[in-house]
This record gives structure tokens, sequence and C-alpha cells, in this order.
């Protein structure tokens, strides 16, 4: 009889299986978009359930299901879900996600785990890659807006993949946070942080500048922006369209995926007729090699995300097999034999 054994690994089995590893999560990412990028991976756009409405929500459950090829063959979802009253609740994360992973030959679940770092994890690594294809050469000086959980990890991948920097603005409109962030990163990150409220003032001494925020409107000003900067957005309304239209090239994560959000400045610029596929370029294509990236040091980038479930599948799928060799988790059983096989 075949084993109906799921696996559950709870958020700290799932840190143990070595998620807070950011070289294996960038690893990961990296070759979830070669794949994505030969074809071998199914990915839908997100479907999101924002309650009351789609304008004025205060919580929402995004669905986000994929299927990984090559020699990964692995299926799975991703549930993510927000809810704006965490924000202000003690001992609950402004985000829950949980993933399910699946045979794709008998469609069994052999894996339910804990996502939640899982997706602020893979978030900053996507930022990562940007850079590391985009940022000028030798890049010295970036700004982070957001000392959030975001701002963390983002701090954790360019410490990664621009080693060259010497400086972090980390800003934040509450200062203890981006303080907290500071202490934090003491003694790990090569980069002296420098905690910060002056978003402008900041960007505007910056080769490099990610937005990892919840503004519910654009803050970022093309004027702030210099010469030959990289701007890398994670989250919706940050950036003016502006910015956009000034930067020579224009880079996104999953192009199929971003036309379908409207908060994107690249969306906004697709449905307003001023850009289309050809204009810009795909991360797949970076990672593969297909394109150069930045091609001159005179060059003002613009990069921006969504975040894939195929991300978090690729990941997900990399810590079972990390528990799974560590004998961490819980075995669970869908049934003990199946009525109406």
């Amino acid at each position: 009889m075949v084993k109906s054994e799921i696996l559950f690994l709870k958020q700290e089995d799932v840190i143990k299986a070595g998620l807070l590893d950011m070289k294996q999560v960038l690893a990961a990412c990296e070759k979830t978009y070669q794949l994505l990028g030969k074809g071998e991976i199914i990915n839908h756009p997100k479907v999101s359930t924002r309650i009351p409405d789609p304008v004025n929500w205060t919580s929402f459950f995004n669905s986000m299901p994929a299927y990984i090829g090559g020699d990964v063959k692995v299926g799975g979802i991703k549930w993510a879900c927000e809810s704006k009253k965490n924000a202000t609740t003690p001992g609950i994360p402004y985000g829950i996600d949980i993933a399910i992973l699946s045979d794709p030959d008998t469609v069994l679940p052999f894996c339910i785990m804990d996502a939640t770092l899982i997706t602020a994890m893979r978030t900053s690594a996507v930022a990562g890659l940007f850079a590391k294809y985009t940022a000028p050469k030798n890049a010295k000086v970036a700004t982070l807006v957001g000392a959030g959980v975001i701002g963390r990890t983002a701090i954790m991948a360019v410490n990664e993949t621009v080693p060259t920097l010497e400086t972090i603005y980390l800003c934040d409109l509450d200062i203890s946070k981006a303080e907290g962030l500071k202490k934090e990163f003491e003694g790990t990150c090569k980069a002296t942080i420098i905690p910060s409220t002056d978003t402008e003032g900041c960007i505007k001494k910056s080769e490099l500048i990610i937005t990892q925020t919840t503004a519910s409107k654009p803050f970022l000003k093309a004027d702030w922006v210099n010469k030959g900067a990289t701007v890398i957005q994670m989250a919706s309304n940050e950036v003016e369209l502006d910015v956009l239209r000034n930067s020579d090239q224009i880079f996104v994560d999953y192009w199929t995926q971003m036309i379908t959000n409207t908060g994107k400045a690249v969306t906004q610029l697709y449905n307003a007729g001023e850009i289309k596929f050809e204009d810009v370029v795909e991360l797949a294509q970076l990672t593969l090699g297909q394109h150069p990236g930045r091609k001159s040091a005179d060059e003002t980038l613009f990069c921006s995300s969504m975040g894939l479930g195929a991300l978090d599948i690729m990941i997900g799928y990399s810590m079972y097999l990390n528990a799974k060799k560590m004998g961490l988790g819980v075995t669970l059983h869908q049934w003990d034999n199946p009525l109406w096989e």
C-alpha cells in the first residue's frame, strides 16, 4: 500500500534545516530563475483574495501554485496571508505563510511546512540577485528603505551579492527599528549600517537603492536618483512613474505575473501603453547569461519583483531534504486506509 506520510515542519524545524543561510537561499533562487527561463517551471500568477474588497482590504490570502521540473520534479503551493491587524497585535507576524509539497506522479502531499520566513528570505534574495547583475561595479553606498522583516533580510542579501559595499543607509520612519537592525548586524555585515529618517538625503548619496516598505503611495522621486544608480522596488506604491521613465533599462522578475498587479509601477506604464514586454528584461535572462544586465557605468537601472510561488517551493524542497537528513519534524498521515480509492 502507498503510504500517506506527510512530514510537518514547524518554523523552528525549517530554521534548523538551514533557512537563514542566505547563500543557500540565493543559490536556490538563482536555480529557480534558470529553470524558469528554460521553460521547466510552471508558475501561474498568484491569485489574491482580499477582504473585504481589493481596494480597502484589511487582510488577504494569496494562492501561489507551481511545478518545478528539471532535476527537481516537485509540485507545491504556498498559501500566503497578511493581516493589517497583526501589525499592532503582539506575538503574531504581519504575514503568515504555509507551503505544501506534493509528488507530481502520485500527487500525494509529502510535506507541510511553515513558510513565513521562506517568504522573507526569498523576497530579499531576489533583490540580491537583481543587485548582483545590475548594481554599479564596485558600488560602495546603498540605501535600503524600510527596516522591517524584509529590511533585515535585504541586508543579508546585499551583504552576499554586493561585497564592495562600505555604507548602507537604513531608512525608516521609526528610527528605533533601523537602530535595532544596526545592532543586530554588528560584526556580521561587511558594510557600516547607518540608521536614518532622511530617505531623500540618503538616496541622493547612493549607487544602489532598495525599497521594501508598506507605503500606500509613491514617495521615491526621479530627481533623487543619481545617474548610474540602480533602483530595486520590492513592494508596490513606492516609486513615482518618472523613476521608470528616466531609467535606461527596466528589469522584472517575471513579466507574466507582474502585469497582473495594478499597483506595480511597471504595470501602470504597461497599461498606459508606455512599455511592452519587449522593453523589459526578465531576471531569468540574467541568470542564464542571455543578457549582460548593466551595460555601462552611466546607465540608470530599475528593477521590480513580485515573488514567485516556484521560489517558495524550491527553497521549501531544499529545506525538506535537509530536514529529512537531520531527522527533523513530525510525521503525519492523511489517512490510514483511503475510502473510495
